[in-house]
């Protein structure tokens, strides 16, 4: 699938030169070698800057007390440590919490972060918006603004470690233990900014996460489902939701262009499949859809070969939904089939809810924007 779609601005080299602060955040290291060496410093200031920004989590050079006080100055007339401004914060009873987070040219994305008792897992939006209409997704009723650069997606991780408290990067015991790419948007239609910003993720000497930590879902853009576990080699989890293409091109638009049997081929393939690292499917129940017994068998006959488990998600409703979600007892059924023919189908606790911060539901105020500040066209069909 071809995209046109507008992402923010990068800041160049020359920027500076026209007075205009170069946000560190969402360079990659040779980037920020470039930088240093644009101001006539060595490359080993990059791997200093590096640690300050990424595993500590400092935004004011005059902090960073491993460099010189006269080089903190003159980085801090050149340069910026930046993070998206939080627009507003709501807190769950059930104790998710959900950002609003306002980028530089006053577009806005939501993450949310839901915890477990010694763990927790951080939602990030990839795009402003979304192009794919997915029937069930409160985000796809908000046209697709544009991209999020890689700053803007690892920026949001950085919000949620400044809220919770993870600087510097904890070995263990984090309660940002997990990140899961699976917010606003369709990552693999904004791959490069989303491999940048995990490939920093990643980093050992910086936030070093595993790769095995970081989940990348995508609704099927099959072409790019390969190269993404050759380059990343990251968790992989399928928005499914029907085991018919009929009712797949309703519910998720994209499958008119990769349908099913294409996209399980791309997940027959996929690199870093295997029993230790299994594809998870995810599967919105809903009611009188794609909740059947028959549907469940078919299911199960289809993953045949894939290393796979099937995560079922009860619909979470949002203002104007166009449809129920499946009964408590039928959701049973259904998981009890999928089970019994050798895949673990446990069924996803509802989280969030009441600040509608749970799967599908995530939408922000941005699509509203001029027209004149959406960049370039929405991407081809």
């Amino acid at each position: 699938m071809t995209t046109a779609v507008a992402t923010a601005p990068e800041i160049r080299l020359e920027d500076a030169d026209a007075g205009l602060l170069i946000d560190l955040v969402g360079l990659s290291r040779e980037e920020l070698v470039q930088q240093m060496a644009a101001i006539g410093e060595p490359a080993f200031r990059a791997k200093q800057l590096w640690h300050w920004i990424y595993h500590r989590g400092v935004t004011d050079f005059d902090a960073m007390t491993t460099i010189a006080k006269p080089l903190r100055a003159r980085l801090a007339e050149r340069f910026a440590v930046r993070r998206p401004q939080v627009s507003n914060v709501q807190l769950s009873e059930d104790g998710t919490r959900k950002w609003l987070l306002r980028f530089g040219d006053g577009n806005e994305a939501e993450s949310v972060h839901i915890p477990e008792e010694d763990r927790g897992a951080l939602c990030i939006s990839s795009q402003v918006g979304c192009t794919l209409t997915c029937k069930f997704c409160h985000t796809g009723t908000q046209k697709l603004v544009r991209n999020l650069a890689a700053g803007e997606i690892v920026g949001q991780l950085m919000i949620a470690r400044d809220t919770i408290g993870e600087w510097p990067s904890p070995a263990d015991a984090r309660m940002i233990s997990n990140v899961v790419m699976m917010g606003m948007g369709e990552p693999l239609l904004n791959y490069d900014n989303v491999a940048k910003a995990i490939r920093i993720m990643m980093d050992g000497e910086g936030i070093a996460l595993s790769k095995r930590r970081i989940t990348l879902s995508t609704a099927g853009v099959v072409p790019m489902i390969e190269r993404c576990g050759a380059e990343l080699g990251v968790n992989l989890a399928i928005s499914l939701h029907a085991v018919r293409d009929d009712i797949r091109d309703e519910i998720v638009p994209i499958n008119r262009k990769y349908p099913i049997a294409e996209l399980l081929q791309a997940c027959r393939t996929y690199p870093t499949s295997n029993n230790a690292r299994r594809i998870t499917f995810e599967y919105v129940m809903l009611k009188g859809v794609n909740d059947s017994d028959a549907d469940a068998h078919a299911l199960v006959a289809m993953l045949r070969g894939i290393p796979a488990k099937v995560n079922l998600i009860p619909f979470n409703p949002w203002p104007g939904a166009p449809f129920e979600c499946s009964s408590n007892n039928r959701i049973r059924a259904f998981a009890q089939i999928v089970n019994d023919g050798g895949y673990s189908s446990p069924v996803r606790t509802p989280r969030g809810r009441d600040i509608l911060a749970a799967c599908g539901q995530l939408k922000s105020a941005s699509e509203k924007v001029r027209a004149s500040q959406r960049g370039a066209a929405v991407p081809a069909a």
